[in-house]
Order: structure tokens, then C-alpha cells, then sequence
């Protein structure tokens, strides 16, 4: 039978005038993501696209030249469209196999590793896939398999305070992030960054299971990024920027399946029985649009925004707000009449929205982003001025390049700071609560899929800041990375906050980075060594009320990506 499959595809490929030649790039992907942005950078790749919208759609052409690094992916060549052509829209590509390894110590750590789940042990995840291409018709199929070791680990202790569990538990009981998912020996399969769909100028119709990327973050983002595994979808979207009068726009308009992990958060059993609401069983409707305009008048900006909805399937009443709530009003006081929402509310939907703008400053080498998100709908326009911080979040970045006296050769310094805490409006006004904290809602249970957030991934109302300064020469980067992330610190204040003996969780890090390429083989790689100074807000053993010590925990996380690149 499998040899009958090998004869077949390989008339199927002699029939359509196959050549294997080039390959697409998923939302994340290690080494040339960055790499591309960095490009933009350097006035060598296209300055329309945004960047807010990804994966990155577009062809890879391998050139002749392969050892000279760049030279062996060119973006959107006219060469490429030249060959596009004699094939008459008839192609494969084959997409690089990819094994990516992740290593953690002690505890979880660690983000923005698609379905990767956080564990602590050893984590391998393969991947391999084709893209196909004939006529309006385009087929990537990118599967992935994922497994790890998943050991238990030292959590949330026992021993604390009746009042500090029930304030730990309400992001719990608000979300879906369990300390571990499934049980030891945890693994996946599936389609990963696959797609399929229909393409005509600049936009396509499809339906795929690849990983989103919204907004201009580059180690995170508000709503969408490859922080979790990627949902099944279905897609309209641009490939490309679409030219207009006016200037650039892309965006995407989506339909999607959330799941819930089925896990309950704590490993600890009693903890669990005692404070846990159990999720409900069921899968989540996911709306969501995205646009990003880039004015004519202002080369290198890029402005935009993003709104989702996400609610039960058990709740669908086969109506154009239930699929398309997207394109309710913005205001909740135009949502109900009579000046009561107890009937509205019931329909168990959650909002998120974001704007986000981009300034790309080639001649400088450099650019500067944000993104700024609320939860919850304004009760109306007035309400929504005068109180911005009222369940939000945003981030903030930078990249700039540095020209050395070596050709080809970069100082690379790049930066950004994600703030998910609840503000202090909110612990005053919801004194019981997180006060609608980013990335969950008492209905919803947060806005995640298999347990893991679908933007940041730092942990829920969480902060981080990072910086990284970096030689870059090509495609290789030698570089260090420091990074800071206050943890959960929406619990603290709930929970501690009134006391001085126990401080906040805060991991402290230092990272050393190495990429580099041999021909068609390329190392992407990481080792971080963390401090989590007063590790779950516990006290050294030898602490005293006069003298309070918090208990650190030290944990090392390496991680390897290996990819090949086929003829």
C-alpha cells in the first residue's frame, strides 16, 4: 500500500511540473522572522508590510549562492516571479524540517514556543511539510509532533493562609492555566502549521491550523501570537499589503475553535477540591478582525487595531451576532435597552480590542512599536476616556542596528516591556477580584487554548521587560539577553498585599544566545540561568518576622532549534 502512495504522488508531481525549490515561513519561526524584520531595517526588504499581520507570506527562492548566507533566501525576487511564471502557477515547495529541543530545570520557564508546552524535564518538537501550489489553489501542510517528559515540580505549597488561595485561585477559577498540563510522558500530533486555501491578488480564503501573529511585538503580543498551539480556523485575509489610493492595508478576518486544557491548575489535589471551579465542557467560538493601514503620506507607519470575541458553542443561536459579533457597537450601553444587562450578560461572550502602531525609521536603522488592549466593553464612549485602565494591558519596543566597520556585520539592540498586572482602579473598585485581569473572564475562563494564553506568555497578570544586545553577522547572531518578570502580581497584591514579610515573585535572567548557519543546516539556540527571587512568595527556612529572607529558586533552561533546508 505505501509504496502504491509513493507512485502515485510521484505522477502527481510529474503531472503539475513540480520543481522543489524554496520555502514559506510560519508565524515565529526561529532565525528568519527576525531576520527579515531585521532586513526591513536595512532597506533590503520590502518596507510595505507591516509586520503586524504574520506569517509572513511570501516565497522563498534559493539562489545559486548558497554558502553567502542571505543570498540563500530572497523574498519576493523577481527571479522567483520570473520562475513563477514558466511554472504557470504550478509548484512545490518544500518546507525545512525543523527539530527543536527545550530543556527546563526545577520549574517551568519559557515562552512563545507554539504547541511546546511549559514543563519541566526534556521537550522535543519535529516538524516537516510541503507547500503546494496550483493555480488559485495553495496547500501547506506542516504537521507537528510534540513530546515531553512533564515531571512534576515544586508549585504552590501548602501552608498558606485561607485568604491567599481563595486570591490565587480567582485567576485560576478566571482562566485556564494549569501549573502543568496532562500527565507525565505528555504528547501531540497534529497539523500544526498547516493551511488550505484559495488565493486571488493580494487576499486568499482558507482554512488552516497555523499559529496567528497580531500586532508589532516581537518577543510578545496582546492578542495573538506563537505563544500557544496554534486552533483550527477559518480565514480571509491579506498576502500581501493591498495597494490602495490612500496607502497599505492588511488584515484578517477569522473564525475559530478554542479548547480548554481539561487540567486543574494546582498539583495539589486538596488545594484543587477545596478552591476550583471545574471548567465547563465545552469548546469556545472564536470572532476575531484585525487591520493595519500604512498611510501613503508617511512611509514606515504602520497604524491598527484588533477586536475578538469569543464564546461558547452551546450558546449559538444560529445568528449573525453569534458569528459575527465582531461588528457589534463598541459601547455596551447601545447593546440592551431599559437600562438593565442581566439579559445581555447572559449571552457569555468576552471582548478584547487593541491598537497598535509600528514606525519603521529605515535611514536609522531602527523602529519603535506599542499596543494597547482593554477587556470588557466601555459602558460607553465617556466611560471609555475616563477610565483607560479598567482591564487592559500594553507593550512597548524597540529594535535599532548599529553599522560596524566589518561588512555585513550589526550591533543589534533590541528591547520591549509587556504590562499585564490589573491597575489599581481595579483593586479598588473589584476589592474581591482581579478586576477582570488581561487573559480572563469569570464566564469565558480566559482567553487561551489547551491551557495556554493565546498572546503573552509570561503568566496572567504578569510583567516583563527585555533587552538584547547582539552581534550580527547574516544570519548568525551571537548575543546575551536579560530579562525580568514580575510574576503574577495580580495574586500578590490580593493576596499579600497588605503585609511586609513576603515579597513579590520575581524571576531575574540572563541569557546567552548563539545562531549560526552551515550551508543548509542552522542552530538556533538558547541558555538561560534564572533567579526566581521569593519563588511562589515563599521564606527562606532561616527567615524571621524581625529579618524576612524570601526563598530563591536558581533553574537553567536551554533550548535548541535545528533546521535543515532540502534542495
Amino acid at each position: 500500500m505505501k509504496g502504491k502512495q509513493l507512485l502515485f504522488f510521484a505522477i502527481f508531481c510529474l503531472f503539475i511540473n513540480i520543481k522543489l525549490k524554496g520555502q514559506g515561513i510560519p508565524s515565529g519561526y526561529p532565525i528568519f522572522e527576525e531576520a527579515i524584520r531585521r532586513h526591513q531595517l536595512s532597506s533590503k526588504f520590502d518596507s510595505s508590510y507591516s509586520f503586524n499581520l504574520r506569517p509572513i507570506q511570501m516565497p522563498i527562492k534559493r539562489d545559486s549562492k548558497s554558502k553567502e548566507n542571505y543570498d540563500l533566501f530572497q523574498f519576493g525576487s523577481s527571479n522567483y516571479l520570473n520562475n513563477e511564471k514558466e511554472l504557470k502557477g504550478k509548484y512545490l515547495f518544500v518546507l525545512p524540517i525543523r527539530n527543536s529541543i527545550k530543556f527546563t530545570s526545577k520549574r517551568p520557564y519559557g515562552y512563545g514556543d507554539g504547541v511546546m508546552i511549559p514543563s519541566v524535564g526534556f521537550q522535543n518538537l519535529f516538524s516537516a511539510g510541503v507547500f503546494l501550489k496550483f493555480k488559485f489553489l495553495s496547500v501547506q501542510l506542516y504537521p507537528e509532533f510534540v513530546f515531553a517528559e512533564n515531571k512534576k515540580y515544586d508549585g504552590l505549597p501548602i501552608g498558606y493562609s485561607d485568604a491567599f488561595y481563595k486570591a490565587r485561585y480567582i485567576n485560576w477559577n478566571l482562566g485556564d492555566t494549569p501549573e502543568r498540563i496532562g500527565k507525565i510522558g505528555y504528547s501531540k500530533f497534529g497539523l500544526g502549521q498547516s493551511k488550505i486555501s484559495l488565493n486571488y491578488g493580494a487576499f486568499e480564503v482558507g482554512v488552516a491550523s497555523q499559529n496567528i501573529w497580531w500586532g508589532p511585538g516581537q518577543f510578545n503580543a496582546l492578542i495573538f501570537s506563537n505563544n500557544a498551539d496554534g486552533f483550527p480556523h477559518l480565514t480571509f485575509n491579506t498576502t500581501k499589503p493591498a495597494k490602495t489610493l490612500v496607502g497599505n492595508f492588511e488584515g484578517q478576518i477569522l473564525m475559530g475553535k478554542l479548547t480548554n486544557s481539561g487540567t486543574e491548575p494546582s498539583q495539589i489535589n486538596e488545594l484543587n477540591d477545596k478552591y476550583y471551579d471545574p471548567l465547563p465542557n465545552d469548546d469556545k467560538y472564536l470572532n476575531g478582525i484585525m487591520i493595519s493601514y500604512n498611510p501613503k503620506w508617511i512611509p514606515g507607519l504602520f497604524l491598527g487595531f484588533t477586536r475578538t470575541y469569543q464564546q461558547y458553542f452551546e450558546d449559538n443561536d444560529g445568528s449573525f451576532k453569534y458569528y459575527f459579533p465582531i461588528f457589534e457597537t463598541f459601547t455596551k450601553n447601545k447593546l440592551f435597552e431599559g437600562g438593565n444587562s442581566v439579559e445581555y450578560d447572559g449571552r457569555r461572550q468576552d471582548q478584547q480590542i487593541s491598537i497598535f502602531g509600528r514606525y519603521n525609521l529605515s535611514k536609522a536603522k531602527a523602529e519603535i512599536y506599542f499596543e494597547f488592549g482593554r477587556r470588557d466593553h466601555a459602558y460607553n464612549w465617556r466611560e471609555f476616556i475616563l477610565n483607560p485602565e479598567h482591564a487592559r494591558a500594553y507593550l512597548l519596543g524597540f529594535k535599532k542596528l548599529f553599522s560596524l566597520p566589518v561588512k555585513n556585520k550589526f550591533l543589534q539592540v533590541r528591547g520591549e516591556m509587556l504590562q499585564q498586572q490589573g491597575s489599581i482602579n481595579g483593586l479598588i473598585r473589584y476589592k474581591n477580584s482581579s478586576g477582570g485581569a488581561w487573559s480572563t473572564h469569570y464566564q469565558l475562563r480566559g482567553f487561551v487554548n489547551n491551557g495556554q494564553p493565546l498572546g503573552g506568555g509570561i503568566g496572567t497578570g504578569s510583567n516583563s521587560q527585555n533587552i538584547e544586545i547582539s552581534l550580527i553577522e547574516d544570519l548568525n547572531k551571537f548575543g546575551l539577553l536579560f530579562e525580568r518578570i514580575a510574576n503574577h502580581q495580580d495574586v500578590y497584591y490580593l493576596g499579600l498585599g497588605m503585609q511586609e514579610e513576603k515579597q513579590p515573585w520575581v524571576d531575574l535572567s540572563l541569557g546567552f544566545l548563539f545562531d549560526y548557519q552551515w550551508d543548509r543546516f542552522l542552530l538556533s539556540s538558547r541558555l538561560q540561568m534564572i533567579n526566581g527571587l521569593n519563588y511562589q512568595w515563599q521564606l527562606d527556612p532561616a527567615s524571621t518576622e524581625e529579618f524576612p529572607v524570601g526563598k530563591d529558586k536558581f533553574s537553567v533552561f536551554a533550548q535548541a532549534h535545528l533546521i535543515y533546508l532540502l534542495k
